[in-house]
């Protein structure tokens, strides 16, 4: 065989990838007389980190994102999620150790990699982000990892934040277990013997857990669940493979992201959300994916039924796990706009400076 017949399959996958890619970017294009669409990177924390807003009337409400992994950029979702830009002003950040952030300084060009750095620095982009577009406060808008600092900032600075919206929504605490048996379960009924062994030898203590096992975990979480597998095969994977912001290097980087951020993880695994506080000072929801094995969503309207706030609600998106918000964006942003939208009234920003 040829290397010319070799290299056509490729070449026509490759071709493929940019027919997507450029219809993808016709979609995201914005024109609207008072809309924005920046991308680049601002210095937070010392280093440069890539940070895009974007939006059709800079009149709306502004929603920041806390993404998830720790790793795993928001940065590709943009086609999926094209509609709430209409409704809201959307400002996406790669994390220190994470996708463009990673690619433009480098695994050494990171500085500290910890959660502690990490949730500085979330803060200096709401400052950023509040400065630029001169608003007084932001929608929060955590998922998955991402929540961990979501509940840590919605606390601790109501002053910023108009509302908080977790969703992928993590709860953590000490003891809990739950979701590990329930991967015992599917791994037993589907005779992953060996696997079993694996999770059985992972103590229940996630305190005791390292960075190796977690990656482990999660990948047993995402075989073992036909959702979640599903979901990362077409909404994440495919999203990453199409996305018209992202070269063939930005994609390594993305992967790269994921194992390097894997580190922050055995930080959390002492933390006890209820033992923080369940009192927020601003409007609060969590909006879980029916069938999360992630985060699951008992877990999480347990915690939402302790929390004290002016206003909070808990709703189910059906037929969806983890990455719930992007999987059917168009049910996330129906309860953007009938739950979280009308507890904005009165909040309108102003336009950007």
């Amino acid at each position: 065989m040829t290397s010319a017949a070799l290299a056509a399959p490729a070449m026509g996958l490759l071709g493929y990838r940019r027919f997507k890619q450029l219809r993808n970017a016709r979609l995201m294009r914005i024109d609207t007389p008072n809309g924005i669409d920046e991308q680049g990177f601002v210095r937070i924390g010392g280093i440069d980190q890539w940070i895009s807003i974007r939006g059709e009337d800079l009149g709306n409400p502004v929603m920041l994102e806390i993404h998830g992994g720790p790793g795993a950029t928001n940065s590709a979702y943009g086609p999926r999620t094209r509609e709430w830009e209409r409704h809201f002003t959307i400002v996406r950040w790669d994390m220190r150790g994470t996708g463009k952030t990673l690619g433009r300084g480098g695994a050494d060009g990171q500085g500290e990699l910890s959660f502690d750095r990490l949730y500085r620095d979330a803060l200096e982009v709401t400052r950023h982000v509040r400065a630029r577009l001169g608003v007084d406060q932001v929608v929060l808008v955590a998922n998955s990892f991402g929540s961990v600092f979501g509940l840590r900032l919605a606390r601790r600075h109501p002053e910023l934040y108009s509302a908080y919206v977790g969703t992928d929504q993590n709860i953590l605490g000490v003891g809990e277990d739950s979701a590990r048996q329930a991967l015992l379960a599917r791994l037993r009924a589907a005779g992953r013997h060996r696997d079993v062994a694996l999770v059985e030898r992972m103590s229940p203590d996630r305190t005791a857990w390292t960075a190796e096992q977690y990656g482990a975990y999660a990948k047993l979480v995402v075989t073992s669940d036909p959702l979640t597998y599903d979901t990362m095969k077409t909404v994440v994977v495919r999203s990453l493979w199409f996305s018209p912001l992202h070269s063939l290097r930005d994609l390594r980087d993305a992967f790269k992201g994921m194992s390097l951020s894997e580190r922050i993880v055995p930080e959390v695994a002492g933390f006890d959300d209820r033992a923080d506080g369940t009192r927020f000072e601003l409007p609060f929801f969590i909006f879980q994916g029916e069938g999360d094995v992630f985060t699951t969503p008992e877990l999480a309207k347990r915690f939402l039924d302790d929390v004290q706030a002016p206003v909070k609600d808990f709703a189910l998106i059906r037929d969806a796990g983890h990455f719930a918000s992007f999987r059917h964006p168009e049910r996330f942003l129906e309860l953007m706009l009938t739950k979280v939208r009308p507890q904005l009234t009165g909040r309108r920003p102003a336009a950007a400076r």
